[in-house]
């Protein structure tokens, strides 16, 4: 697949996850908190399933980048650590997995902290 026809897979399918976020914002009464958790949880049920590495091969980024990847990445990091240890795995494969991705989000986001100035909401 050529890297024109990647950007524009990783576009239309990052796109469509935002729209559909934008969709049940409007349209329903569930909080962002709330879809952040439905996208996670779907990411995990697509992944554990096998659904979503399709997904991530036509899209790259796209489909890697939002929640739903990161959900996949927990499922994957899941069945890996079930392979390795058996049952023991279940619990330490989806901090495995997730535990690069948390670790960066803490750091940038205390770099994010030191930089500007937070205000209280009114």
């Amino acid at each position: 697949m050529s890297s024109i026809s990647t950007y524009i897979f990783a576009f239309l399918v990052g796109g469509a996850f935002c729209i559909i976020a934008q969709i049940l914002i409007d349209k329903t009464a569930l909080t962002p908190a709330r879809i952040l958790v439905l996208y996670v949880s779907a990411g995990v049920l697509l992944g554990a399933l096998g659904w979503y590495d399709p997904i991530k091969r036509l899209a790259g980024c796209g489909a890697t980048v939002p929640l739903c990847g990161f959900g996949a990445g927990i499922a994957s990091g899941i069945k890996k650590a079930v392979g390795e240890d058996g049952f023991l795995g279940i619990f330490r494969g989806g901090f495995t997995a997730a535990a690069a991705g948390c670790a960066a989000a803490l750091v940038f986001g205390y770099i994010a902290a030191l930089i500007f100035k937070g205000k209280p909401k009114r």
